[in-house]
């Protein structure tokens, strides 16, 4: 789907996101929200063929180990996380990134406190 200004049918029950001629987001005006596991999230911005979530964590927080159908592109913006895909693990900070295909087993630690901006698609119906 192409996106124009006045034409983007978006719209998600409890989240107004991008609607209309919005095409912008500000952090600032999303709310974050308790995730099951102990962490925050707050959803940036999303179609129905992508979404962009924020992730807090503190210093020991753990994302289990899960897997999705959806394909996830993880930025770490701040911290130092312990990042398992697959069953292969690595240590990344600040500007590293990695990609997680569908349906891989995959999680993080956070070794100190720290923030993850993931991308999904399609977006996760499950977080809004």
């Amino acid at each position: 789907m192409r996106i124009q200004p006045g034409r983007i049918p978006l719209s998600s029950e409890g989240v107004q996101l991008v609607t209309g001629t919005e095409v912008f987001s500000r952090a600032v005006d999303r709310q974050w929200t308790a995730t099951p596991d102990g962490n925050r999230r707050r959803v940036l911005v999303h179609t129905d063929e992508l979404m962009m979530v924020e992730f807090g964590f503190e210093k020991g927080g753990v994302g289990a180990l899960h897997s999705h159908p959806h394909v996830q592109a993880s930025y770490i913006a701040e911290g130092r996380f312990e990042v398992t895909i697959d069953g292969r693990t690595q240590t990344l900070g600040v500007g590293d990134s990695f990609i997680v295909p569908s349906n891989l087993v995959h999680g993080v630690k956070a070794l100190e406190a720290g923030r993850l901006v993931d991308s999904f698609t399609p977006h996760r119906a499950d977080f809004i």
